[in-house]
């Protein structure tokens, strides 16, 4: 059977049962967990600092109200993350190349968040379809428009991931490729080979950055849905 590159991405099968399933698991048992030990080991010593710059890091953008999706949003960042990290390993799949799993995690993420808007503050989620100010011609394409890019946001988000992680595999394949057919060229293998290990170094800031933006993204439509502005005091006459 003639294999190519994109069968990389396809899902690994083991006596007929899919095993994503399993490369997505194994990312939750990297992560801190809570012991009732009085000394902590060293590996959660040394991850909690990390986890707790950030939370701080994420929720930034977003108003105190805001705080209590830290969880969710940390937790998401890191299962992406590791997920990420493994996929650059030889041999093992990576979950997050996969469009379905990249939207199933972006659009329950996104809808929470109107949901939020839409309870908080109707009014002013609403009022974001149609800006202050617009021609009473263009307020019907307005309209649409806006309310088009509001449900194209999680499409984007889901893309994007998948998009930067299949491109990242797909080209230390070819290039890999091609400094193993060029081993008998000396000089072109020994430029392929350093080209594979700077876009292996690029690769490893792409999932790391790719998780971050992921999160970025969802923490700024939160805190858009939530942000109340302050009404304009009246001057005391």
């Amino acid at each position: 059977m003639t294999l190519t590159i994109f069968d990389q991405f396809s899902s690994p099968v083991m006596l007929g049962l899919p095993l994503t399933w399993l490369a997505m698991l194994v990312p939750s048992f990297m992560i801190v967990t809570q012991s009732s030990k009085f000394l902590k080991s060293r590996y959660n010593t040394m991850l909690e600092p990390f986890l707790t710059g950030v939370t701080q890091q994420l929720m930034l953008p977003v108003n105190p109200q805001g705080h209590k999706w830290a969880l969710i949003y940390l937790a998401t960042m890191m299962f992406i993350l590791t997920i990420n990290l493994l996929g650059l390993l030889p041999y093992i799949f990576t979950p997050s190349t996969q469009l379905s799993m990249n939207m199933g995690l972006a659009i329950p993420l996104w809808l929470a968040t109107v949901l939020v808007g839409m309870q908080k503050k109707p009014v002013e989620s609403l009022a974001h379809l149609l800006p202050e100010g617009t021609p009473t011609a263009l307020i019907p394409a307005l309209i649409i428009i806006e309310t088009f890019s509001l449900f194209i946001r999680p499409i984007a988000l889901g893309i994007r991931l998948t998009a930067n992680l299949t491109a990242g595999h797909l080209l230390i394949q070819l290039i890999s490729t091609a400094s193993f057919v060029m081993s008998s060229y000396l000089p072109i293998s020994i430029i392929t080979s350093i080209l594979l290990l700077l876009l292996t170094v690029l690769e490893l800031a792409v999932a790391m950055i790719q998780a971050y933006v992921f999160i970025l993204l969802l923490t700024l439509y939160l805190q858009e849905n939530i942000y109340v502005p302050p009404s304009p005091r009246m001057p005391h006459g």
